[in-house]
């Protein structure tokens, strides 16, 4: 019997739609070449789902991608957003949908691709060879911490936000962390503040407990996070799982993008404790390249790998576009992010294209 699988795609602003694209021709030819069936929902997210609907994330968005097996989201937001009061925002609207979905975990893996290692700004002696994870908290933290706002006082205005996790909440991220690392080579890295910060403490107390009680062959250390910071380009093979909280993991995987020497092809995936998992390239909406052909498609293609390997179990499927990533690279064809000297630039559909043949040759 053929597998069957419900995907809800949200293709969003700017190149979005372009990379969504891209995403789903080469999802339709490797779900023919191994035997399963993507049956695909289309739904307003973002700024696009604000020019529809005047909310950023409708109520029939959030429930088609609750009854989905598994969600692929492109990017949001634009500039023409920002005087919107902040619930009518896009990015709101991803909070929503990370809350509505239940995904408390987000995963974002950087690898150095061996083609792309003179892209980064970074010498090839300090990237060689890293391969880490990030696991941040998604749905605590500052981002979702109350009280919070803004009130004025004696002539002042003051805005406050509060930083606060219950123990339960630091468990649950904890374990992801320590069940990737045994996958993995057995370290984590837990990064916090406790030196200065009351909920940083509780953090790192409770993260001791659970390697105490669970973990005790997983190898764990601690590092603040400024120091975190600075090890990412100092000496990043140093790390293999690197545990984080919402705003500390939010700065440092966009750090630790930047040592593939692009943002635009860094996957992530965002999970629950059960239901469909979120799909999605860590890069913006960019639209000041959006329908001009410029996008580079790989980090969504490779976001549409993540999918098929972390949400519907096709490993053989996820590693085929992984690996027409990696042949096109090798080729020397590049976006305009990634152009080096003596490559082949090309725009997103005709990298799309070339992907393609990479898949199906």
């Amino acid at each position: 019997m053929t597998s069957s699988y419900r995907i809800t795609l949200l293709p969003g602003d700017g190149i979005g739609p372009e990379i969504t694209a891209v995403a789903r021709q080469m999802l339709d030819a490797v779900s023919r070449k191994h035997g399963f069936e993507l049956a695909y929902n289309e739904q307003p997210m973002g700024g696009a789902a604000i020019d529809a609907t005047g909310e950023p994330l409708p109520a029939s968005t959030l429930e088609a991608c609750k009854a989905a097996d598994a969600v692929l989201l492109a990017a949001i937001g634009s500039p023409q957003y920002d005087t919107l009061p902040r619930e009518k925002r896009p990015e709101t609207g991803l909070l929503g949908l990370r809350a509505g979905m239940g995904l408390f975990a987000n995963l974002r893996p950087v690898k150095i691709i061996p083609a792309l290692i003179d892209a980064s700004t970074l010498k090839r002696e300090v990237i060689e060879g890293v391969d880490l994870m990030v696991v941040r908290e998604l749905t605590g933290g500052v981002y979702f911490g109350t009280p919070k706002g803004r009130v004025e006082a004696e002539g002042r205005v003051r805005g406050f936000n509060t930083m606060a996790y219950f123990d339960d909440e630091i468990d649950r991220i904890a374990k992801v962390g320590f069940d990737l690392a045994q996958q993995r080579s057995g370290r984590l890295c837990s990064v916090d503040k406790a030196n200065v910060l009351d909920v940083s403490q509780l953090w790192r107390d409770q993260v001791e407990a659970l390697h105490a009680a669970s973990y005790p062959g997983v190898e764990l250390s601690h590092m603040y996070v400024d120091n975190a910071a600075m090890q990412l380009v100092r000496n990043p093979r140093q790390f293999d799982v690197l545990l984080t909280s919402n705003l500390f993991g939010d700065i440092l995987s966009d750090e630790a993008a930047m040592l593939s020497g692009s943002i635009g092809m860094l996957p992530s995936a965002s999970l629950g404790e059960s239901g469909p998992g979120l799909f999605e390239p860590i890069h913006g909406s960019a639209p000041d390249i959006a329908r001009q052909d410029k996008a580079n498609p790989m980090a969504m293609v490779l976001s549409a790998a993540m999918m098929l390997r972390v949400g519907l179990e096709q490993e053989a499927a996820a590693t085929d576009l992984e690996q027409a990533v990696d042949q096109v690279l090798a080729g020397g064809y590049r976006t305009g992010d990634l152009m080096a000297e003596g490559c082949t630039q090309l725009g997103c559909k005709a990298m799309g294209d070339q992907l393609m043949g990479a898949l199906e040759g």
